[in-house]
């Protein structure tokens, strides 16, 4: 009887993580304060999704994913694209922000100026955003 039940024990145990491993890839980012997931095919029809909490768990419900941004208090730059493998291709300097675009090892790109981009970094002075493979919508 022990036997069966260490069998069964072991049986499900692989299949959990059999399940894990079809799951999709992580989330893109760690330690924002909020989560925001771009849903679509194209630019044209993307939807936005916030996830203030289970940002994981949001991102198992939702279908066509093909983005991710996450919002920052406070960020230090350098660690930051040092974190991703991250690569400033080039820089839009705003009245009120400035944008760096980045080559980083993240799932989702563009090509923006003739340049694939998968990392898009708005910093303002009260917050800062980081998006791949852009941040889509008002930021």
């Amino acid at each position: 009887m022990r036997a069966m039940k260490l069998l069964i024990l072991a049986v499900m145990s692989a299949a959990i993580l059999a399940g894990v491993g079809l799951l999709p890839d992580r989330l893109c980012f760690e330690g924002g304060e909020n989560y925001t997931f771009y849903c679509g095919t194209s630019s044209s029809d993307c939807k936005t999704v916030v996830a203030d909490k289970n940002a994981e768990i949001q991102r198992l419900l939702l279908k066509e994913v093909c983005g991710e941004s996450c919002r920052y208090d406070s960020l230090d730059l350098e660690s930051f694209l040092k974190r991703y493998g991250g690569e400033v291709v080039f820089v839009e300097e705003l009245s009120d922000s400035v944008n760096y675009y980045c080559k980083a090892d993240l799932p989702y790109s563009v090509i923006l100026r003739g340049k694939e981009i998968n990392l898009h970094i708005c910093v303002r002075s009260e917050f800062t955003v980081a998006g791949s493979p852009i941040i889509f919508g008002g930021y």
